[in-house]
């Protein structure tokens, strides 16, 4: 789909289950669209450093889209996608309030989290519950057009806003396998 060969796919549901807190997790697509997770989720923002998994999925299973890159993927070195992910958080800025989250006065306006994501296989990637998208370059129509099509669909509508795991002091290896 479109000039990035965005692929998007329904998934199947790997269940829900709250796991310890830096568990690893081993979930069956990359990136998540479901599965066993920590029992708190990451707040609802973009993140510089990589959250791991399973607190985000359980921001998905709120109803959250979540995006993720890895800006090396295909490129043979460090890659820099400093441009795409400007991009992308426009894209997220854009994208309409929740009603139920701004009426909750939570400072939350919308169910979103973008974090790197050094397991990642391609470039970009965003998941919804039971849903991904995955593309070699970040195309704001596709990536906008996901999060409309599947924001609000997890098992469990909730605004509420998250804990940030890295200013909570994220332990070193957390979630990594």
């Amino acid at each position: 789909m479109g000039a990035c060969a965005a692929v998007v796919e329904q998934q199947g549901i790997e269940g829900a289950n709250h796991v310890a807190e830096c568990t690893v997790i081993d979930y069956g697509t990359n990136p998540p669209s479901s599965g066993d997770h920590y029992p708190i989720w990451a707040a609802y923002k973009t993140y510089m450093s990589p959250i791991p998994e399973g607190f985000w999925v359980h921001d998905l299973e709120h109803g959250a889209v979540v995006l993720t890159y890895n800006c090396a993927a295909g490129q043979g070195d460090a890659g820099d996608c400093a441009g795409e992910v400007a991009a992308a958080q426009a894209m997220i800025d854009a994208l309409p309030p929740d009603p139920a989250c701004v009426q909750l006065a939570e400072n939350v306006s919308r169910r979103t989290v973008m974090t790197p994501d050094p397991k990642l296989d391609v470039r970009f990637a965003a998941s919804a519950w039971g849903w991904t998208l995955r593309a070699n370059c970040f195309d704001a129509n596709v990536f906008r057009e996901f999060a409309l099509a599947h924001y609000d669909m997890g098992p469990e509508s909730l605004c509420n806003d998250g804990e940030d795991p890295i200013a909570a002091g994220l332990p070193s290896g957390c979630g990594a396998d």
